[in-house]
């Protein structure tokens, strides 16, 4: 993956979407999910580690290519238990994928999040 970003590890099976904006893209294996917000900023949300090749199996996705989403909002559903009894690291990985839109990208919150939780504090390039 390429970018800056920052990882959950998720204790409920919901993924949401961590800016508002539109759907660029859905795998076809549904373990990751491309965002565009209005800024241009292109976000990747990719669920768990090694997923792809469960082949969907433990993803129901509740969005669409071209959906138009909120922060917040629900992209998927995840069967952790699944993806753990895999040996695989249910891990929710969010990447920013075209940094030349960031001018900078601060952590501001470690540790357990809850969903609603601001996790970072991103500046747009001028």
């Amino acid at each position: 993956m390429m970018g800056d970003g920052y990882a959950v590890a998720p204790e409920e099976g919901l993924v949401y979407a961590p800016i508002s904006g539109v759907i660029s893209s859905v795998f076809p294996t549904k373990h990751a999910i491309g965002i565009t917000s209005a800024a241009g900023l292109e976000v990747l949300v990719h669920m768990g580690l090694d997923t792809v090749e469960m082949d969907g199996e433990p993803f129901e996705t509740k969005i669409a290519a071209e959906d138009e989403v909120q922060a917040g909002d629900v992209l998927s559903q995840v069967d952790i238990a699944a993806i753990k009894a895999s040996n695989r690291d249910p891990a929710v990985v969010v990447v920013f994928t075209n940094m030349e839109k960031v001018k900078a990208f601060d952590a501001i919150k470690a540790g357990p999040v809850a969903h609603g939780d601001q996790v970072t504090i991103l500046t747009y390039a001028d």
